[in-house]
C-alpha cells in the first residue's frame, strides 16, 4: 500500500514577509526608507535616562532624542558664563558628558575604566604654543589652557561628571565610527586625534598607528557592557554605525577600500552584538545613509558630511518604530525644516559650517 504524500515547502524563502525580499521590500516598497526596516528588540520609553556617545554623526542623534522629548543624560552641562553661542564648540550639549567625539571603542573603554580608576592615560596633556590641551579630548578647548594644571583641574571634574552619567543610565547610544587611531606606544594610551593635528608632538618611536580588527572591538564593547551593569543590571544599549567616510587613512589603502573596510568591520561587530546579547540592539543609520539605493542624495557635495534631511529621515525612522512621534514632534520637526532652509539660504554666497564638531576632518588640513 503507498504511503500518503505530505505536502512540502517548495523553498524556505517561500511564505516569508515582503520585507526579506529585495524587490518587494526595497525596489517596490513605495517609499525611503522602506517601511519596516526596523524593528525594534525593545521599546524606548522617554522616560528612559539615555546615555548618548559615539563618533561625530552621534551628535545628530543625541540631539535629535533630545528634541523629541527623550530624557538625554547631560551631566555636564554648560554653565552659566559660558555663552551659548559658543557652547558647541566647546564640547557643551553634544554628549552626555562632556567627552567629544569618541571614535573607537577602546577608547570609549579607556575613558570609562579612568572614570573609575582603573586606567591612567600617558601622556594626558599636550603643549602648542605656550597653551595646554587635554589629549584625550584635544578639540573641546579652543585656544588652549594656561596651564596643564587647569587641564588637569577641568578633566577631574570631567571625570566625575562621567561617573555621574554611567550611574543614572538606563540606555546607551553608541554610534561607531572608526576602526583606526593612533595610541601611545608604551602604554597603549588612545587618543582621538592623531598627535601634532591639533597639539602636541608626533614622535614615530613612541606614537602608533591602529586599526582594530573586529575581535578587538567585541573584546572592548563587553567590558564597557560590564561597566553599565555594575551601575544598573537592566540597562540596554543601541549600536549605530556611522555613514560618514574617512577624511584620510593611514593604512597605506586608498581612502575609498579604507572606509569600506571600517565600515565594514563596525557593521559586522554591531550585526554579531545584537544578535548575541539580548540587551544590544542595532539601528541601520549606516544603510539609510550610505546603501545605493539613497542614491546618494543625503550626503553634501563633499560626499562625507550627511544633509540636514538624511539626519531626519534617520531620525524619524527610529522614533516611528519607537512610538516617539507625536504632534509635538511633528510640529517641531517642521520648525526645524523651515529653520533649516532659511539657513541653506543664508549660506549659499560663504563658505558651509558643518552642524557637528569633527576634528577628523582637520586632517584634510594635512594634505599636499
Amino acid at each position: 500500500m503507498s504511503q500518503p504524500v505530505t505536502p512540502k515547502t517548495v523553498s524556505p524563502y517561500q511564505g516569508l514577509e515582503d520585507r526579506a525580499f529585495w524587490r518587494a521590500g526595497v525596489v517596490e516598497a513605495g517609499a525611503y526608507p522602506p517601511p519596516d526596516i526596523y524593528r525594534p528588540k525593545y521599546t524606548v520609553t522617554k522616560d528612559l535616562p539615555i546615555f548618548t556617545a559615539g563618533s561625530c554623526f552621534a551628535q545628530h542623534v543625541g540631539r535629535a532624542l533630545a528634541k523629541a522629548g527623550y530624557h538625554v543624560l547631560d551631566t555636564e552641562p554648560l554653565p552659566p558664563f559660558v555663552p551659548a553661542e559658543v557652547a558647541q564648540k566647546h564640547g557643551y550639549q553634544l554628549y552626555s558628558a562632556r567627552f567629544g567625539n569618541i571614535y573607537t571603542m577602546r577608547q570609549f573603554l579607556q575613558l570609562l575604566q579612568e572614570a573609575f580608576g582603573t586606567f591612567k592615560p600617558a601622556d594626558p596633556v599636550w603643549e602648542k604654543e605656550g597653551m595646554f590641551y587635554d589629549a584625550l579630548r584635544p578639540g573641546l578647548t579652543p585656544g588652549g589652557l594656561k596651564s596643564p594644571e587647569l587641564v588637569e583641574e577641568a578633566r577631574h571634574y570631567h571625570l566625575r561628571a562621567v561617573r555621574e552619567a554611567v550611574t543614572q543610565t538606563g540606555m546607551v547610544v553608541f554610534t561607531l565610527g572608526l576602526t583606526e587611531t593612533w595610541q601611545h606606544g608604551p602604554s597603549k594610551t588612545i587618543y582621538p586625534t592623531a598627535p601634532g593635528t591639533i597639539a602636541g608632538e608626533y614622535d614615530p618611536e613612541v606614537h602608533e598607528f591602529v586599526n582594530f580588527r573586529a575581535r578587538d572591538i567585541r573584546k572592548d564593547f563587553l567590558i564597557v557592557r560590564e561597566i553599565f551593569q555594575a551601575a544598573n543590571p537592566d540597562v540596554k544599549f543601541l549600536l549605530t554605525v556611522s555613514p560618514v567616510p574617512l577624511t584620510a587613512t593611514a593604512s597605506n589603502d586608498h581612502v575609498l577600500p579604507a572606509t569600506m573596510y571600517s565600515k565594514s568591520v563596525l557593521r559586522t561587530v554591531a550585526g554579531e552584538l545584537a544578535e548575541d546579547l539580548a540587551d544590544v540592539d542595532y539601528f541601520p543609520s549606516f544603510e539609510i545613509v550610505s546603501s545605493h539605493p539613497s542614491a546618494g542624495e543625503f550626503f553634501e557635495a563633499n560626499m562625507r558630511s550627511v544633509k540636514p534631511a538624511g539626519v531626519r529621515k534617520v531620525m524619524r525612522t527610529f522614533l516611528e518604530a519607537h512610538g516617539g512621534i507625536d504632534e509635538k514632534t511633528e510640529k517641531q520637526m517642521r520648525i526645524e525644516r523651515r529653520a533649516a532652509r532659511r539657513a541653506r539660504l543664508a549660506a549659499q554666497d560663504s563658505a558651509r559650517s558643518d552642524d557637528v564638531i569633527c576634528e577628523e576632518e582637520l586632517l584634510d588640513a594635512f594634505r599636499k
